[in-house]
C-alpha cells in the first residue's frame, strides 16, 4: 500500500527574532541548510490569528544528516505572546520536539558545552537512551537515537524524527495520529511515573504512547526525513492546560507538526471519511519564497495543529535558479541520495 504521508516534514517553532533563533538552531542543532527565508503575510491562517492578517518571516531549514527540518516562524505585525506559565508535560499541544542522535551519550556531552542549552541527564526512553533539554528560547527537546540516517555532520545531532504532544484522551489521539500517519503502529502503551520525564511535580501518573512510522520506499524525499515518532502523553493526576489557549497560532513555541504529504486529495478524503475536516486548504500551489506546494492544515482532538504539505517544488541553488520540480514527477519513489545531497550546496555557515 502506498502511503499517504511519508514522514515528519517540519516541526514550526514560534519566536521573538526569528534570524537569531535560526543562528541558535544552525550553530548548534545543525539546521543549516534553508528551504525558504520568507517575508509575507499569513492570509489563509486568518481563523487561528484573531481574524486578522498579520505579517511574518518564516525561515525552513534541514540538517543534512536527516530527518526533518524546522520552521523558524515570527511576527512582523505584532509581538509574538508568551505562555503565561512554562509548559508541563501532558499540557495539550506540542510539548517538545525530539532531534535524532547516532549517539545519546556523544550527543549530550555536544549540548553541554553549548551556550543556550539547559540540558537534564541521560535518561532511559521507552525506545532506548536520551535526554531532555530546554533551548535558549524556553522550547523543550528531547534528544533520543534514531536508526535511519542520510548522511553525516560536523554536529552530534541530526533532523526532527518527531514530537512530544499533550493530549486530554488518549484512546481518541491514537485513533487521529494513526488514521493521520497509516501506515503505522503504536510500539508503547504504558501507564506509570515516568521517572525520565521533566515535571515539576512529583509523583504524577501519566499514560504514555509510542506510535512510530518507519521510512518509507514512497515520496521523493522519505530517505532523507527517516523515521516517525510520535509521543502522546496524558496526565492522568492533574488537569493539563492548553498550550495555545487565548493565543494565536505564530506566537511562542511550538505551533505545528508538519507531515510530508503525496496525495492531498486523496489525505483530504481520509480525513473527512473519519471525521477529522481540513480547516485551511491552500486548494493550488502556494509559494514560500522560492519553494511552493499545497498546504493544508487539521485539529487533532484536543485542537493541536497538523499541517500538510504537498512539496510542488523545492530549491537546489536559488542563485541560479535549480530546482527540483516534484509536481511533474510520474511515480513516487525516493529522489536518489546522490541528488537529494545536492541541497546542501545551499548550506549557510557562520
Amino acid at each position: 500500500m502506498t502511503p499517504l504521508i511519508t514522514a515528519i516534514q517540519q516541526v514550526g517553532v514560534g519566536v521573538a527574532d526569528a534570524g537569531e533563533a535560526w543562528q541558535w538552531y544552525r550553530r548548534v542543532m545543525g539546521f543549516d541548510v534553508p528551504i525558504f527565508d520568507d517575508h509575507a503575510e499569513a492570509k489563509l491562517m486568518t481563523d487561528y490569528t484573531g481574524g486578522e492578517v498579520h505579517g511574518r518571516h518564516a525561515v525552513m531549514a534541514l540538517n543534512m544528516a536527516g530527518g526533518g527540518g524546522l520552521e523558524i516562524w515570527q511576527f512582523t505585525s505584532r509581538t509574538p505572546e508568551a505562555i503565561a506559565s512554562p509548559p508541563e508535560p501532558g499540557d495539550l499541544g506540542i510539548f517538545a520536539v525530539r532531534i535524532k542522535a547516532p549517539d545519546a551519550g556523544a550527543a549530550h556531552k555536544w549540548l553541554q558545552k553549548q551556550e543556550g542549552a539547559q540540558v537534564g541527564p541521560l535518561s532511559e526512553f521507552p525506545d532506548g537512551p536520551g535526554f531532555w533539554g530546554v533551548d535558549p528560547y524556553g522550547n523543550a527537546f528531547q534528544i533520543a537515537e534514531d536508526s535511519s540516517w542520510f548522511g553525516h555532520t560536523d554536529r552530534a545531532v541530526g533532523g526532527v524524527a518527531g514530537v512530544v504532544i499533550g493530549v486530554s484522551d488518549m484512546d481518541k489521539a491514537v485513533a487521529f495520529y494513526k488514521t493521520v500517519l497509516n501506515p503505522c503502529e503504536v510500539v508503547y502503551d504504558k501507564i506509570a511515573v515516568f521517572e525520565d520525564l521533566p515535571a515539576s511535580a512529583p509523583n504524577q501518573r501519566f499514560r504514555r504512547v509510542v506510535v512510530r512510522k518507519k521510512v518509507s520506499p514512497h515520496g521523493a524525499f522519505s530517505q532523507m526525513l527517516g523515521n516517525v515518532n510520535i509521543e502522546l502523553l496524558q496526565a492522568l493526576d492533574h488537569e493539563p492546560k492548553k498550550l495555545f489557549a487565548n493565543r494565536y497560532w505564530g506566537d511562542l513555541g511550538f505551533i505545528h507538526v508538519c507531515f510530508d504529504t503525496l496525495d492531498m486529495d486523496a489525505m483530504k478524503k481520509r480525513l473527512a471519511e473519519n471525521n477529522y475536516p481540513l480547516t485551511v486548504d491552500s486548494g493550488g500551489s502556494f509559494g514560500m519564497e522560492s519553494a511552493a506546494g499545497r498546504f493544508a492544515y487539521v485539529e487533532d482532538p484536543d485542537g493541536t495543529l497538523v499541517e500538510l504539505v504537498e512539496i510542488h517544488k523545492l530549491p537546489i541553488l536559488k542563485k541560479i535558479g535549480w530546482y527540483f520540480n516534484i509536481e511533474k514527477r510520474k511515480d513516487q519513489r525516493p529522489l536518489p541520495n546522490w541528488m537529494l545531497r545536492l541541497l546542501g550546496l545551499g548550506r549557510v555557515k557562520d
